[in-house]
């Protein structure tokens, strides 16, 4: 063991011998000291060195203060055992409170006895009652739909009134729950078109996939979100209840079409 790590030693257990011998509590100063000493004369390299080698510029204490920083000075100045000091800003690091900011006892008590908050409630409602109300006499007034709004189906016509769908069955092989049910076969000419097209509406999430898997724009989703039932079976849509309901709306659907064709 080299000299200096012999003196530090000494110095350490003197320091501990004289504070359990006295009644004097013992001085940070001088602990911190010795510590110093002890870290500054250890090996820096080693293989059983676990402490890895200061940075250039650094003191031999590593993350020991410097003795004569105001830091140290701060530190030493208070003993071991002794509470805490107050920090001026009063943060939750000290354990201390600050109660210099916010509202005085006076303020509360203005508060409660005079009832602010109940007046200011009061306000409220009274500037409330005099406006315009937010409700609508739903189904007589309705609000605004999006023209991506997805709804009740519908299968679209050309002009000329041929149908769209070209029995491509992207829309059967998309849908997430398998609510559409589509059969075709070749005509004449070599077109293909459908025999029959179903979608079973109390499976269907409207999730759009349908209408995003058409190439031709065949199968849409309306806006129209009043087709409730009395019976399950009004909700099993077949080809000819589709094109009813595509040849009603269908210059509802163009227009959201085109309002809606920049994000397509």
């Amino acid at each position: 063991m080299s000299r200096p790590t012999m003196s530090a030693l000494r110095s350490l257990s003197l320091l501990r011998s004289s504070s359990t011998t006295t009644t004097l509590p013992l001085s940070s100063r001088s602990f911190s000291t010795a510590c110093a000493r002890l870290m500054a004369s250890s090996p820096q390299s080693g293989p059983g060195s676990l402490r890895p080698p200061p940075a250039k510029g650094a003191s031999s204490g590593g993350n020991m203060l410097d003795a004569s920083s105001p830091q140290s000075r701060h530190a030493n100045e208070t003993m071991p055992g002794s509470a805490p000091a107050a920090n001026p800003g009063g943060t939750a690091e000290d354990g201390v409170v600050d109660y210099s900011t916010g509202q005085s006892a006076i303020d509360k008590a203005a508060h409660l006895f005079f009832l602010t908050e109940m007046a200011r409630g009061a306000w409220i409602c009274m500037e409330q009652f005099f406006r315009q109300p937010y409700t609508i006499m739903y189904p007589f007034e309705k609000g605004p739909l999006s023209p991506r709004f997805r709804g009740e189906h519908a299968l679209r016509r050309y002009p000329n009134g041929e149908e769209r769908c070209i029995a491509c069955k992207l829309c059967e092989a998309i849908c997430p729950a398998q609510a559409i049910t589509i059969e075709s076969e070749a005509r004449e000419d070599g077109s293909r078109r459908t025999t029959r097209y179903d979608i079973d509406m109390t499976k269907c999430i409207y999730c759009g996939f349908c209408q995003e898997a058409c190439p031709v724009d065949a199968i849409v989703e309306t806006q129209n979100a009043e087709f409730s039932t009395e019976t399950r079976e009004e909700l099993l849509y077949n080809k000819e209840k589709l094109l009813s309901n595509g040849d009603r709306a269908e210059a509802e659907i163009a227009a959201n079409l085109q309002a809606d064709h920049f994000y397509r």
